[in-house]
């Protein structure tokens, strides 16, 4: 049965392309793949709400987006609720098992080689997406969370046709598929990587399933499945010996608990944004950004600061240099080791930061700044930490139901494919998160510096990750989020400054060409090579820009602009009219439903 079929069996829905603003008075899912989109509306289509159809759609990319999130990874679940007008996170995020300490990275001194660390044992983070999404329909979902899995259950059972992405992700892997015989048996059968059309069916993943259907999430935080997951990250590679074997334990599975935690909150021109606050750096960093751009009149054309121009480009690069020189030094767990929120947003530290910014030359690499005279309850000094490798391969979401609650969704299981171990007998991947931390500690008692991202017992690495809500007058207005490693920082940053500063509808903003910048040093990475990026960043913009020094754009009079970056899910609700609309980024297979009345 085709998957059109399926969707037909479910519901009546209308399934748009990716370049299609849907429009609808009910509920709206926007999500990265079809077949999860789907799994969403089924939800909605059942008198869900929009909890209800997120806990569906996550369940369901498992199944057909598996190198990019799971119940083997975590996430971060922003949700709004209409009728209380309140809004909160679901954090969901991995942590560091019991026996973890700050060197299990560099045991010698010396940092492992990320390729060799990210596939071992050691990578593998205490996980926290069903625990997570169980939380969130606990409290505030109305179908059980069996209903939720079904949708994914029979994706598994009955397979899906491979597209295009997943294909990509399995021959580009650097044989990260082909490590561990498990995963090798389902993504690379007989030696030959799935290609685009092949159909995938996944039985292990939806016996799996099926028993947290029937048992609840202690199915999988307790038992046969804890036992199994904690027997699968005790692997290691060889050049690492023991050193690479895992440390959880079964008691770090069953005393794994989500956070509900408020929302970071910061505003810009008169709109109010809702965020990510640490552990993740992506809220943060994202707001920063916006206070440093605050001063430039990004989106006046006469002044030079139109959409894609020289000075609105060059002002976003060091903003961003500036922001992530910070987010090196000062962003971690909180909860392990404070996080100077309050005087990395400061305005009067802002401004000291955004007068290094000038309109005629790029600034030298930039050091982080010193936040602490506005932060009067941390007392420490800053020392950076290595940037390490992160994946562009996380997944996001946006969905609105027909009440008015929305979510915004991302999650992962870290770099592509995770740490590439599939638990044996239950088909899922586990991931590396535990590299998202300072590979060499940073904490110096001598300096007074507090390792903010260094390895510790129960602790959550740093993560990118920046679901968010726009409000206008105290009403949410639009809610999305991008995957992409480092760069969903950046690519957050240029939706909401499409959508404020120039004037776009959420589709144009979505679609048009990105610029991301994600360390001090400034290399820039930016986008063109696809039909539907418009308008573009000129040749004669990048030469300009080449000319004060920024680097990563290639030679004069060439095209530098060829990188694809992020995709953005998104849903808005018109304050005029209060219809919702969604809106679906084409770099992936964006998809928007709309559930009928």
């Amino acid at each position: 049965m085709s998957l059109r079929s399926h969707c037909t069996r479910w519901f009546a829905l209308c399934l748009l392309s990716s370049s299609v603003l849907a429009a609808s008075p009910d509920g709206v899912v926007a999500v990265s793949h079809p077949a999860a989109a789907a799994a969403g509306a089924r939800m909605l289509a059942q008198g869900g709400n929009a909890i209800d159809a997120a806990a569906a759609v996550q369940f369901a990319l498992n199944v057909v987006e598996p190198q990019s999130s799971g119940i083997g990874g975590g996430g971060f679940m922003l949700i709004h609720l209409a009728k209380t007008n309140k809004t909160f996170i679901v954090d969901s995020r991995e942590r560091a098992p019991s026996q973890a300490s700050a060197d299990m990275f560099a045991p010698d001194g010396l940092p492992m080689p990320f390729p060799l660390a990210s596939t071992s044992g050691l990578a593998v983070g205490v996980p926290g997406t069903l625990r997570g999404v169980d939380t969130a329909l606990t409290r505030w979902g109305t179908r059980k969370l069996a209903d939720t899995l079904a949708p994914a259950i029979e994706l598994a059972e009955r397979g899906f046709r491979v597209n295009r992405f997943l294909a990509a992700d399995i021959a580009n892997d650097n044989g990260r598929t082909r490590i561990h015989p498990e995963t090798a048996a389902i993504f690379r059968p007989g030696g030959v990587p799935l290609a685009e059309g092949d159909w995938l069916v996944q039985p292990d993943l939806a016996k799996t399933l099926k028993r947290i259907a029937a048992k609840g999430p202690d199915a999988f935080y307790r038992g046969p499945i804890a036992w199994a997951i904690v027997k699968a990250q005790q692997r290691t590679r060889s050049d690492l010996g023991e050193s690479g074997k895992g440390r959880m334990t079964l008691a770090d599975l069953r005393q794994y608990q989500a956070v509900i935690r408020e929302p970071l909150i910061g505003h810009y021109r008169g709109w109010t944004l809702a965020t990510m606050p640490p552990p993740s750096s992506g809220g943060l960093t994202m707001l920063q950004m916006l206070g440093l751009l605050e001063r430039f009149p990004l989106g006046d054309a006469a002044q030079g600061y139109g959409f894609g121009s020289p000075k609105t480009l060059h002002a976003m690069i060091e903003a961003m240099r500036l922001a992530f020189a910070d987010h090196a030094v000062w962003i971690g767990d909180d909860d392990a080791a404070p996080v100077p929120r309050q005087g990395l947003l400061h305005p009067e530290y802002l401004k000291t930061r955004a007068a290094l910014i000038k309109a005629d030359r790029r600034m030298d690499t930039p050091q982080a700044g010193d936040p602490l005279p506005w932060e009067s309850s941390i007392a420490v000094q800053p020392k950076p930490s290595r940037t390490k490798q992160e994946s562009p391969h996380t997944t996001h979401f946006s969905i609105v139901d027909r009440w008015g609650n929305v979510v915004s969704y991302t999650s992962t299981i870290e770099f592509t494919w995770g740490s590439g171990i599939t638990v044996p007998g239950y088909g899922f991947l586990l991931n590396n998160e535990l590299t998202d931390f300072n590979f060499v500690p940073a904490a110096d008692v001598a300096e007074g510096n507090p390792g903010a991202n260094d390895v510790a017992p129960g602790k959550r690495p740093r993560s990118s990750m920046a679901p968010t809500l726009l409000f206008k007058n105290g009403k949410p207005v639009a809610a999305y989020g991008s995957p992409g490693g480092a760069t969903i920082i950046n690519s957050v940053l240029n939706v909401t400054l499409n959508l404020i500063d120039h004037g776009m509808s959420m589709q144009q903003a979505i679609a048009a060409p990105r610029l991301s910048v994600t360390h001090a040093a400034g290399k820039v990475s930016c986008e063109g090579g696809q039909d539907f990026m418009q308008p573009r960043f000129s040749v004669a913009t990048q030469d300009t820009l080449r000319k004060p020094g920024h680097t990563g754009l290639g030679e004069d009079g060439t095209d530098g602009c060829q990188e694809t970056i992020g995709s953005v899910q998104a849903v808005i609700i018109d304050p005029a009219t209060g219809i919702h609309h969604g809106a679906a980024d084409p770099r992936r297979e964006g998809t928007v439903i709309r559930v009928r009345p």
